[in-house]
């Protein structure tokens, strides 16, 4: 096979949950054990740091492979889903599998996918599993695709384990409380790994901690241990002065990331570098600050309040639910502009009413989707939008929507494109 006829064999023979949702979820490891031992268990021939978490924890994951990578360690990066290219899931030190290795990798286990029919999802871990042995890494980083407890990427014993923040995503499998869906991600702490939380709620905390303490595992909430004290933007870049507890001096950070809600996932992020440093990992303040600075550089992430056109403004945001939504307002809000337009794509299963209740009513609105099955058609997230007096035109694709936002805005209006990953993922380079 070509890759391309690789690729379209993974994309159409296995359920992905990106084009039907729920009907592709596996509630159990059992696929993902399976496949993994007909390749001789890779998952156990490297070292791992696992995350889990409602919003944040595709750039905690970047951040610290940019720092790994940085520190001169042979860093390996599993994340999903992808915006452009598959390949961009399973990464070594930022340069994408290679196809060959896609190829072979899919020959080598066709007899046992036409077996069991696994997942998509089932499949690309056992891939980067594979990849990542084959390649003799020193470290992964892991990101968790749904939940924790049951999600694929579950079956590692990592060096330490990180859940970023608990909102309300995905309530249709992980549950329809915060308690439950904390429950869900702290299926991740396993017995005698220290787990670190980066954001806690008191319906969470009281989750966490007694799961921490059955397995053994030492548990820092990092907002505790570190304060933001100050911020601002300067030349893309977002500037955080931060204050450690154990130390009297601020340290000053850039990021390449310039989202405000970076700030939080910044002192995720601090707190399991001093981690990684007390077991042994080689990191210096100055290695820290450089992977920080050049994240995007090293790790090749997109869609975080990406600047791709000045003039009118438009940013690319990957924000999709409540509490993603929450912190683009509050950023759009802090960024200078005239008026405000907003390319809005959602998927069907996710809270519509209540992402739509949080947006600006004096936007300028462009609704539309990605080309997907579970995407809301243009025209009923229109219709819902118009009830909550959000008022707009809709275009049945995302690159139409937004060239027709910038043909409206003026120079110093703002554009963001936002609601599904897969409608940020289809946005073409704009001239």
């Amino acid at each position: 096979m070509t890759y391309q006829q690789t690729i379209d064999y993974l994309f159409s023979r296995l359920p992905m949950f990106s084009r039907i949702g729920a009907a592709a979820y596996k509630a159990d490891l059992l696929n993902t054990i399976r496949l993994c031992k007909a390749l001789d268990n890779p998952q156990h021939n490297f070292k791992s740091i696992h995350i889990a978490g409602t919003n944040g924890k595709g750039s905690v994951s970047h951040m610290l492979a940019a720092i790994l990578q940085t520190a001169g360690y042979k860093t390996g990066l599993y994340t999903s889903p992808h915006l452009k290219d598959f390949r961009e899931r399973i990464k070594i030190n930022g340069e994408m599998i290679p196809e060959d290795f896609v190829i072979s990798f899919t020959k080598k286990i066709m007899p046992l996918i036409e077996e069991i029919e696994p997942s998509f999802f089932e499949i690309t871990v056992a891939m980067a599993f594979d990849y990542f042995a084959d390649q003799k890494i020193d470290i992964a980083v892991i990101e968790t695709g749904l939940g924790g407890r049951l999600d694929s990427t579950n079956i590692i014993t990592p060096e330490l384990s990180i859940i970023t923040n608990i909102g309300l995503d995905h309530m249709n499998l992980l549950g329809d409380s915060l308690e439950k869906i904390a429950l869900e991600k702290a299926g991740i702490i396993k017995e005698g790994v220290p787990v670190i939380i980066g954001e806690v709620l008191p319906e969470t905390e009281v989750v966490f901690k007694p799961v921490a303490l059955e397995r053994n595992a030492a548990l820092t909430i990092a907002s505790h241990t570190r304060q933001v004290r100050d911020w601002h933007w300067e030349k893309h870049e977002l500037i955080v002065e931060v204050a450690d507890d154990h130390h009297p001096d601020h340290k000053i950070y850039h990021l390449d990331l310039p989202g405000i809600y970076q700030t939080k996932n910044l002192l995720t992020v601090l707190e399991c570098c001093s981690k990684l440093q007390e077991q042994g990992w080689v990191m210096d303040e100055k290695i820290i600050q450089q992977g920080l600075k050049k994240t995007k550089k090293l790790t090749g992430l997109h869609g975080r309040w990406e600047i791709i056109h000045t003039s009118p403004k438009v940013i690319l945001d990957v924000a999709h639910n409540a509490d993603g939504i929450r912190q683009l307002v509050l950023q759009s809000e802090v960024t200078e502009h005239n008026q405000l337009h907003i390319v809005l794509g959602m998927v069907k299963d996710k809270e519509i009413e209540t992402v739509l209740a949080l947006l600006p009513s004096n936007a300028r609105y462009y609704f539309t989707k990605a080309q997907i099955p579970r995407a809301l058609p243009e025209t009923e997230l229109k219709e819902k939008a118009a009830l909550l007096n959000l008022k707009g035109d809709s275009f049945p694709e995302v690159n139409k929507a937004l060239h027709n936002a910038m043909q409206q805005a003026h120079p110093d209006d703002l554009i963001i494109v936002c609601g599904s990953i897969f409608l940020v993922g289809e946005v073409e380079p704009l001239k």
